[in-house]
């Protein structure tokens, strides 16, 4: 709306709620959502309509979010942009999940128009299609607080996400195993003499000697190795983030700064590993960390994806050689596997806990829950064998 009577001193005519100061700038005035009188200036006509046109789209928006008349995705985003101090890892994750999905009619529906039987019908939907629990539930994750703070906000009368996906689908969550002795062995024997993976050996030799997560693993630098003391220091990780390339962050939890000690077997590869990266002709610098232990032949540190990738495809070539098939081997069950190892061997929780780099001590009892029977027979051998001595010598 404009007014004839008004205009700058160019002959331009002003809208309703613009004028010009005595500065030559330009102010706009106008009320808020919650009827405030608020005003933003601008040095030149053209970038105050800019802002008057921002104004515009957020009131509108704001007005269809309080009626409950926005999509179910333009509320995550909205939830999201509201999140701080989210690791970049974290916050790929999302990504990651939400790209996926951000295509189906669901995402598309006005939030006031979902019910909790929408939900659930959808999330029953995306499980016959072949999505695990474990993906559903992150996805439940991010719209579960979305919609609580549209709730919240009075933008709709309920939480439609609020329920227990386990009421819903069957949590079909593999159980984690070790790897037996026997299989270890096969596994980092079949590696060692293998014509095309052989010179990674040394790297899965760390995997499973250190029982490091993959993206500690992948941050490993000559710095962070004490081969006097024979230890490694934990206090990073390393991420790979398609389309954003390399970063450094933390370690998963405050607990993941810590030290490893090194067995023989430890120290020998990652002395070979650094042997074997000295004809490096380009050393990577990513957030000031350098000499990273384990690169491909441009210099680059392996991601998280690579290994996952490359443990699939040597567990491929193992299987289709062999009668006897070793189970779904990842990075992460090399992991569980060194803590079961060092359970097996009768090292404490609280040890085992801080070596694992665990936040909380019951992750690492899950460990203990399923031992091995051999460990089960030797512990109550044990136990025989003390009742057998006490009753020997009371007998005397």
């Amino acid at each position: 709306m404009t007014d004839k009577n008004r205009k700058d001193n160019q002959g331009n005519i002003l809208r309703k709620g613009e004028s010009q100061r005595k500065n030559n700038s330009y102010q706009f005035r106008y009320y808020d959502m919650h009827n405030k009188r608020q005003a933003v200036y601008a040095p030149t006509l053209k970038e105050l309509r800019q802002k008057e046109a921002e104004i515009d789209r957020q009131m509108q928006y704001g007005v269809d979010y309080t009626a409950g008349q926005i999509s179910v995705d333009k509320l995550v985003q909205r939830y999201l942009g509201l999140k701080q101090g989210v690791r970049k890892q974290t916050m790929a994750w999302y990504d990651a999940i939400l790209k996926a999905r951000r295509q189906d009619r669901f995402f598309r529906r006005q939030i006031n128009s979902i019910k909790t039987s929408d939900v659930k019908q959808w999330f029953i939907q995306l499980h016959k299609e072949g999505l695990s629990y474990s993906t559903l539930n992150g996805l439940k994750s991010i719209l579960n607080p979305a919609f609580q703070m549209a709730y919240e906000e009075d933008a709709i009368r309920k939480n439609p996400c609020n329920f227990k996906l386990a009421d819903t689908i069957s949590n079909d969550k593999k159980t984690k195993f070790a790897l037996s002795d026997e299989q270890q062995r096969q596994w980092l024997d079949f590696i060692k003499n293998d014509s095309v993976y052989a010179g990674y050996y040394d790297m899965y030799v760390v995997l499973l000697g250190t029982g490091l997560r993959v993206a500690e693993f992948c941050g490993l630098t000559r710095q962070d190795l004490d081969f006097k003391e024979r230890k490694i220091k934990i206090d990073h990780q390393l991420l790979h983030i398609a389309g954003q390339g390399y970063s450094i962050s933390e370690p998963k939890t405050a607990s993941g700064v810590r030290y490893i000690p090194m067995t023989d077997e430890v120290y020998n590869s990652l002395r070979n590993a650094l042997s074997s990266r000295s004809n490096v002709a380009k050393e990577a610098f990513i957030n000031g960390y350098s000499g990273f232990v384990f690169v491909n032949q441009n210099g680059n540190p392996y991601d998280k994806d690579y290994i996952g990738k490359l443990t699939r495809r040597i567990l491929n070539k193992y299987n289709g050689i062999h009668a006897e098939k070793l189970p779904a081997i990842t990075p992460h069950i090399l992991r569980h596997t060194f803590c079961s190892n060092m359970a097996n061997a009768g090292m404490d929780v609280k040890t085992l806990q801080y070596i694992m780099g665990h936040s909380k001590v019951s992750v690492t009892l899950e460990v203990y829950t399923h031992l091995s029977y051999e460990r089960a027979a030797t512990e109550m051998a044990k136990v025989v064998d003390f009742q057998s001595a006490a009753k020997a010598k009371l007998a005397q």
